[in-house]
C-alpha cells in the first residue's frame, strides 16, 4: 500500500483522533490555568491551613506520575463511589497534574513583581484583592508566560496517555490502525508529524503572540 493510499484510507480516523486530542488539550489546559491560579495564590496565603492545602496538592501531583494519577482517577475512584467517564477522566487527570506545576509558575511570577509595585498599590489604599487583580497579576503574567508556553506543550504531549484508558484520541486511533495493518512506520510517523504541527505551528505561535500582546498592554517592548 502506498503512502497516499494509506492516508486516503485512514485519514478520517486520524482526523477524528486529532479532534479528540485537541479537545483533551483545551479542557485540560483550562483546568490547569484555573487550578494553577487558585493554588498558586493559596500557597502564598498567611493562613497555615490554606497554605498547607496548596502545598499538599502541589507536592502530591508533582511528585507522582501522570499515568498513575490517570489510572487512579479512572479505575480507583469508582471504588469510592466517584465514577468519571473516560473522556472526562482524561482531561481531569491532565489538568490536575499540570495545575500543580502551573501553581509554582504562578507563585514564582507573582514573587518576581518588583516590591515597589506592591508598595505603590498599598500607598493608594487598594484592597488586597484589587491590588492583586489590577496591579500584580498582569505583570506576573507577562513574566511567567514563556514558562507557560513550555507547560502547554507538555500538556499537549501528555494527552497521548489518555489512549491507555481507551479515549479515542490520535494515539488510540494510531494504535488501532497499526494493530490491523502493521504499518508502524507510516502510522506512528504520521501521528508524530501531527503532534509536531500542533505544537510547533499552532500552539507555540499562539503563546508567542500572547506574550507580545500582554507586553504591549503593559507598555513593555
Amino acid at each position: 500500500m502506498s503512502l497516499f493510499d494509506f492516508l486516503s484510507q485512514y485519514w478520517p480516523l486520524l482526523l477524528s483522533g486529532t479532534g479528540i486530542t485537541v479537545a483533551q488539550f483545551l479542557l485540560g489546559a483550562a483546568l490547569t490555568v484555573f487550578l494553577a491560579l487558585v493554588f498558586g495564590l493559596m500557597k502564598m496565603s498567611s493562613n497555615k491551613f490554606i497554605m498547607g492545602s496548596a502545598v499538599t496538592y502541589i507536592e502530591l501531583f508533582r511528585g507522582t506520575s501522570l499515568l498513575v494519577q490517570l489510572y487512579w482517577i479512572f479505575f480507583v475512584l469508582p471504588l469510592f463511589g466517584l465514577t468519571l467517564e473516560k473522556f472526562t477522566a482524561g482531561w481531569v487527570a491532565i489538568g490536575l497534574n499540570a495545575g500543580a506545576y502551573g501553581a509554582e509558575l504562578v507563585r514564582g511570577g507573582i514573587m518576581s513583581v518588583p516590591k515597589g509595585q506592591w508598595e505603590a498599590a498599598t500607598a493608594i489604599n487598594m484592597s488586597s484583592a484589587r491590588r492583586m487583580w489590577r496591579i500584580i497579576l498582569p505583570q506576573a503574567l507577562v513574566n511567567m508566560l514563556p514558562a507557560w508556553g513550555n507547560l502547554m506543550v507538555e500538556i499537549l504531549k501528555g494527552t497521548a496517555l489518555v489512549s491507555l484508558i481507551s479515549v479515542t484520541d490520535l494515539m488510540f486511533q494510531a494504535k488501532q490502525i497499526n494493530a490491523s495493518t502493521y504499518m508502524s512506520a507510516q502510522i506512528f510517523g504520521t501521528a508524530l508529524i501531527i503532534y509536531y504541527i500542533l505544537a510547533r505551528f499552532m500552539l507555540t505561535p499562539f503563546m508567542r503572540w500572547l506574550e507580545g500582546f500582554m507586553a504591549r498592554k503593559l507598555g513593555r517592548t
